[in-house]
């Protein structure tokens, strides 16, 4: 109190908030700009490791090779490990691979020279067919333009150039067989300590995980192993199923070469959807070349491919989800996709890799996160009721 007034205390101004700061990388740009940069990131990466693994196929795929071996008979050797030594079974299985595969190539091999001769007289035969069809055209070729492209076949034949590719093809053959036979033994080695020492060797590779990533990685290895076996399995019964269904209708029209064929309807149903296709086009060339008991080929073409349809609709409508499983079966899209793949990268290697490899890495997303819980991104949606 002065002068008997209240001295009155001046207001108190708010603080002035300090100037916000602004961040390029926090706006709806920044985000997209830091996911651009982290998907280029992702792959550069993949493509590094493409890179490195094609580099080293002659490694990698004996390795990949073994491994899906190894999983195909994990049952086995686990009930032979309960009975008799790891090291036992394991030669045991070993023999049995190298026997089973040994004698497919052998019996294909046998047949195709024991037959060439016909094929070779119904395969001219055919042409001759071709031939005489042609010339019934209204614009067939006359007998100078023939002349004249079997003129410049010729001269193409004998040219140096031509010479010269041989020569280089000749030695990258060779390099090719030596490859081949490096990586066979490589992945017979692979192999066997795959199947003799498959558990204490994942549980080596366990070793820096640990807690929760520990766990998933187990979930992982075993979900890996389970899938690829199952799939391998699968695929082994169908493919069985399909060359059955095929071969008894091309031995009962003693179609050439039906023993060779089945083989390889056998060998090429592990390339789905495709490999059918190009075993059964393949099956109806011959026929429509040769025609078996029947002299018209046409009808035996017509008859085969009435078989290979029928079986093919069997394989997919019944065979797949019994002996592989709603859970290993793969979108139609996704498998002409990962063909794809594997394919322009490995070839026809790559095709029979590819959907194995794509269902072992669905498998591995459907458990990443639990027993039965896939990865959050992968989670089905829950829809609200209305």
């Amino acid at each position: 109190m002065i002068f008997g007034h209240r001295r009155s205390t001046p207001p108190i101004a708010p603080p002035t908030p300090a100037p916000t700061r602004v961040s390029l990388w926090r706006d709806g740009l920044g985000v997209l700009a830091t996911r651009a940069l982290q998907i280029i990131a992702v792959v550069i990466l993949a493509a590094g490791l493409i890179w490195g693994m094609q580099a080293i196929t002659v490694v990698v795929i004996p390795v990949i090779l073994a491994l899906i071996f190894a999983a195909a008979f994990e049952p086995v050797m686990r009930w032979l490990r309960a009975r008799m030594p790891s090291v036992l079974a394991t030669v045991i299985v070993l023999l049995g691979i190298v026997v089973v595969i040994g004698g497919v190539v052998w019996a294909m091999v046998r047949a195709v020279i024991d037959q060439w001769g016909d094929l070779y007289s119904s395969a001219e035969e055919g042409v001759r067919q071709v031939i005489s069809w042609v010339n019934t055209l209204p614009n067939a070729p006359s007998q100078d333009q023939l002349d004249e492209w079997w003129t410049s076949i010729q001269d193409f034949l004998t040219s140096a150039q031509l010479g010269s590719s041989i020569g280089s093809g000749a030695v990258a053959g060779v390099g090719a067989v030596v490859s081949f036979i490096t990586g066979l033994v490589l992945m017979a080695v692979i192999l066997f300590f795959f199947l003799k020492d498959g558990p204490q060797i994942w549980a080596f590779l366990l070793r820096p995980f640990q807690g929760d990533w520990e766990d998933r990685m187990e979930r992982v290895g075993d979900k890996a192993i389970h899938t690829l076996g199952a799939y391998v399995r699968g695929t082994a019964g169908v493919a069985a199923v399909d060359a059955i269904g095929i071969g008894l209708g091309l031995f009962i029209l003693q179609i050439p070469l039906a023993l060779p064929l089945t083989l390889l309807v056998f060998l090429l149903a592990f390339i789905p959807i495709v490999g059918a296709t190009l075993a059964g086009a393949l099956a109806v060339l011959i026929g429509l070349v040769d025609g078996g008991f029947i002299d018209n080929g046409l009808v035996t073409a017509i008859i085969i491919l009435a078989i290979v349809i029928g079986v093919n609709q069997l394989e997919g409508n019944f065979l797949q989800p019994v002996l592989m499983g709603r859970a290993l079966k793969l979108h139609s899209l996704v498998i002409l996709i990962a063909l794809t793949i594997g394919t322009v990268l490995s070839g026809v290697l790559g095709a029979v890799l590819a959907v194995p490899l794509a269902a072992v890495a669905w498998g591995i997303i459907q458990v990443w996160d639990g027993p039965d819980t896939p990865a959050r991104w992968a989670r089905p949606k829950k829809r609200e009721a209305v």
